[in-house]
C-alpha cells in the first residue's frame, strides 16, 4: 500500500466545484459534473419546505430539526450541529478547534483544505496512490497530526473505506473528522461511524443536499462530543440555518425519508454498475473501483480534450486536476440513468475517436 505525505506544493483550484462546469454556457448540458441526485427534491419535501415560509417573519427555531437528526442516528442533542451544509462545518472546524498540525487525506473534496488555509493553518496532505486503487493506509498519517480529514465514499474517488481503517486513526487528542455527505447514498451504509459515541475526537459531518436535492437551500450537521459540539456552536453567527432549511432536515431523516433514500441508494448502486460496465468497454478508459458513491472516478490519456468534446456533444464532466493526488487525466461521471448513461456513453465513443483518431 504505498502513500505519501507532503505539504500543499502543486498549486490545485480548490475552490473549482462541479457547479463550474454548468455555469454560464453549460446550463443546457447534461449534467455530469454535479452529483445532487436528479429529480430532486421530490414533491413532499418541496411542500414541507413550501409550508414552512409562513413562518418566516419569526427567527429560525432549530429545536426540533435539531432533535429529529438527534433521533435518526441515535444520539442525544447535545451531540448534533446543524449547520449550512457540510461546507460551513468544515469553516467552523478550521476556525474553531486550534489545530497546530491539521493533515487532510487526498484526493478528496478540497474545502477541508481550502477552510483550514483559510484560517491561516498549515496542512499537510496524506496523497493515496492511484495505482493502489486509492486504499486508505491509516499508519500513513503522521503521529503528531491533531486533526485529520477524510472522506468516506471519498469525493472524488468514489473509494468506500473499511470503518476499522479510519477508527485506527483514532486516538485522544486528535480530532478525526470523517465526511460522510454520501453515505445515505451508499445502501446500509455499511461503514458508517455516525451515530457512534466511543471513537475519541470522532466528529462524523452529514450532508442532506445530495440525495435530497438541496443544494441551494444548504444544509448538513456534526455530530461529535458535546464540548466539541459546543466549540464549534459558539463559531456560528446567530441563527445560521434558515426555517426552509430546518423544516428539511426535520423531513427528511424520518423513518419514510430514510426507507426512501435506501430505495433511491440501491437504484444508484444498479446504475453505477451499467456504467461501470459501459467504460470498461473502452480501450484507455480505467475506472476506480470498487464504487460506492452516486459518481465514477476515470482514468485517460487527453482527458482535457475529451472533456471538451463532450461538452460539444451536450454532456458536462467534472474535470479532475483541481484534486490534489490527481492530474490532468481524471474526470468525475455523476450516476445517472441507464438511458442518460447510454447516451453519454455514445458520445464518449464520439468524443474518444475525434480526439484520439
Amino acid at each position: 500500500m504505498r502513500t505519501r505525505t507532503d505539504a500543499p506544493q502543486v498549486a490545485h483550484d480548490l475552490r473549482h466545484h462541479g457547479d463550474a462546469e454548468v455555469r454560464d454556457d453549460g446550463a443546457e448540458l447534461t449534467d455530469l459534473a454535479v452529483n445532487v441526485r436528479p429529480g430532486t427534491p421530490p414533491e413532499w419535501l418541496r411542500e414541507r419546505i413550501a409550508a414552512s415560509l409562513t413562518g418566516l417573519a419569526a427567527y429560525p427555531d432549530g429545536r426540533a430539526a435539531r432533535a429529529a437528526v438527534a433521533a435518526r442516528h441515535g444520539l442525544p442533542v447535545e451531540r448534533v450541529l446543524l449547520t449550512a451544509g457540510v461546507a460551513e462545518a468544515f469553516v467552523l472546524l478550521a476556525r474553531a478547534l486550534g489545530a497546530r498540525r491539521p493533515v487532510v487525506v487526498h484526493p478528496q473534496f478540497t474545502e477541508p483544505e481550502a477552510a483550514l488555509l483559510g484560517a491561516g493553518h498549515t496542512v499537510r496532505r496524506v496523497l493515496l496512490d492511484a495505482d493502489d486503487s486509492f486504499r486508505l493506509d491509516p499508519a500513513a498519517v503522521p503521529e503528531d497530526a491533531d486533526l485529520v480529514v477524510v472522506g468516506n465514499p471519498t469525493n472524488p474517488t468514489s473509494v468506500l473505506h473499511p470503518a476499522d481503517d479510519l477508527l485506527r486513526m483514532a486516538r485522544p487528542g486528535r480530532t478525526l473528522v470523517v465526511d460522510e455527505a454520501f453515505m445515505d447514498a451508499v445502501p446500509g451504509e455499511p461503514e458508517a461511524l455516525a451515530g457512534r459515541r466511543d471513537v475519541p475526537g470522532l466528529v462524523v459531518l452529514r450532508s442532506l443536499t445530495k440525495t435530497w436535492g438541496l443544494a441551494g437551500l444548504r444544509i448538513g450537521y456534526a455530530l461529535a462530543d458535546p464540548a466539541t459540539v459546543a466549540a464549534l456552536a459558539a463559531a456560528q453567527p446567530l441563527w445560521p440555518v434558515s426555517t426552509p432549511a430546518l423544516a428539511a432536515a426535520a423531513a427528511c431523516v424520518t423513518p419514510a425519508a430514510l426507507v426512501e433514500a435506501e430505495s433511491a441508494a440501491r437504484r444508484t448502486a444498479a446504475d453505477r454498475a451499467h456504467l461501470l460496465a459501459g467504460l470498461a468497454a473502452f480501450d484507455g478508459v480505467r475506472a476506480v473501483e470498487p464504487a460506492a458513491g452516486p459518481f465514477v472516478l476515470i482514468r485517460m490519456e487527453s482527458a482535457a480534450a475529451v472533456r471538451e468534446r463532450l461538452r460539444a456533444l451536450g454532456f458536462a464532466a467534472r474535470r479532475g486536476d483541481t484534486f490534489p493526488g490527481l492530474g490532468p487525466g481524471w474526470l468525475r461521471l455523476a450516476v445517472r440513468d441507464r438511458a442518460t448513461t447510454d447516451r453519454f456513453l455514445r458520445a464518449l465513443d464520439h468524443a474518444l475517436s475525434e480526439v484520439h483518431g
